[in-house]
């Protein structure tokens, strides 16, 4: 059962309270209508915060021009005269009040209409006494230092309240730093992993592709020699051969990941390859028995030219566009090629997003989907999309799953890929 803590109560209220308290001990001591304002002002200051807390807009205003009020009550009832009342510094309250919450110019604004309130009982006295222009130049001292006390205040003010915005701004800084640095650090981590499995796929491809040879061409010799003779050994002979091509096939996707990666970068326009590679994979599931796909097609006109390899790029798109239509499968579904102009990580690019409505990607699967051997296929090996990061990260861009959350009626996976317009920046560093 958890305790709920009473509310601290600020020594810096309590100090107010005290300050009111011996005010009211003073003289006149037996001016009952003094010790009622200044309880009130003392409840006013008390509640301010709680009462800003539920008026946020328009809550400052009541308070400086409640204490204004009350200030003018309390000159009532301190002197024969108010304007002569020893208790004039009461205005310091509303009018640093004012200049807490309040900019320079609202803040000269109250000051003066804090000085109008003292001032107007500037008429009743002079309807009893005379006043003499040395106390016209009391008085002028007076209204210059509410002035003054009022300027110093909200110079600190608004000194501290700058301040805290660029504190603010930098804490922002550093928390988009940190996050760069965790990305670059993720990045790193599967650049180590990808470098090893690389370095071992790369030997245990070549020990394996020469077996293969032999394999294969045994096979073949086999099905020549029996020709029709022995059609069951015929038979096997074929599925050894198929098998040998399919496996010589995964050999050659590992060779494709281990080798390095030597992008040949020119300035290029984006739009084409996608096209080829959108055809290129249609071309190749056209006499597949899969569900209707449609394409919709969202190109961003006027796009910069980006520095790409050619093939390498085709290469990865065709891997993303085929991986939406896998996931697709026989549901069908729609598969959007958006692109449009971007900035990332204070780089200006273009940004490519393949989004599909397959039943996407596990929220756990996320962060591991480009490290190899990570696939949501049942008969996938897991290096395409390990293959499409080693493509994009040689291209010095970015690459990243998202789900379709975002309130559109694309409900799989997105996949945003961010290629920036120059490599100088890159290159210098």
């Amino acid at each position: 059962m958890n305790e709920q803590k009473s509310p601290a109560i600020n020594w810096m209220d309590v100090l107010w309270l005290l300050l009111l308290a011996i005010l009211a001990a003073l003289p006149p001591v037996k001016e009952i209508h003094k010790q009622l304002t200044l309880l009130a002002i003392g409840i006013v200051q008390f509640g301010e915060g709680w009462f800003l807390a539920r008026v946020p807009r328009r809550g400052a205003a009541y308070v400086v021009l409640l204490k204004i009020a009350l200030a003018t009550l309390l000159i009532d009832h301190t002197g024969e005269v108010g304007i002569n009342s020893s208790y004039y510094p009461i205005f310091y309250v509303p009018i640093v009040t004012a200049a807490e919450y309040f900019g320079p110019w609202l803040t000269l604004a109250w000051t003066a209409l804090a000085s109008a309130a003292y001032c107007s009982y500037l008429y009743p006295a002079l309807q009893e006494y005379e006043i003499t222009p040395e106390d016209y130049g009391l008085l002028a001292i007076r209204i210059v230092f509410f002035f003054l006390a009022a300027m110093v205040v909200n110079r600190f003010v608004v000194q501290n309240r700058r301040q805290i915005k660029r504190y603010q701004e930098l804490a922002e800084t550093l928390a988009e730093t940190n996050r760069r640095l965790e990305q670059a650090q993720e990045a790193a981590r599967r650049s180590e992993r990808l470098a090893a499995l690389g370095q071992m796929s790369a030997g245990l491809a070549h020990e394996i592709r020469n077996p293969l040879g032999v394999i294969k061409g045994s096979a073949e010799m086999l099905h020549q020699k029996l020709g029709e003779s022995d059609p069951l050994a015929t038979e096997l002979a074929g599925y050894i051969s198929t098998e040998t091509n399919r496996l010589s096939a995964l050999v050659t996707r590992f060779l494709d990941f281990a080798r390095p990666l030597h992008a040949e970068l020119e300035p290029r326009e984006i739009t084409p390859l996608l096209e080829r590679a959108l055809h290129s994979v249609l071309m190749a599931r056209k006499d597949e028995e899969d569900g209707f796909v449609g394409v919709e097609r969202q190109y961003q006109p006027n796009l910069p030219l980006i520095p790409l390899d050619e093939s390498l790029c085709e290469q990865a798109f065709v891997n993303l566009i085929q991986n939406a239509y896998d996931a697709m499968g026989s549901a069908g579904g729609t598969l959007r090629i958006k692109t449009a102009r971007a900035n990332s990580a204070n780089r200006d690019g273009v940004e490519v997003r393949i989004e599909d409505t397959g039943p996407g990607i596990p929220d756990e699967l996320r962060e591991q989907i480009f490290n190899p051997f990570v696939t949501t296929k049942k008969a996938g090996v897991g290096l395409g999309l390990s293959i499409v990061s080693r493509i994009i990260d040689g291209h010095h861009g970015t690459i990243r799953v998202e789900g379709g959350t975002d309130g559109s009626d694309m409900h799989g996976a997105r996949f945003v890929v961010f290629f920036p317009a120059s490599l100088e920046a890159d290159l210098a560093s």
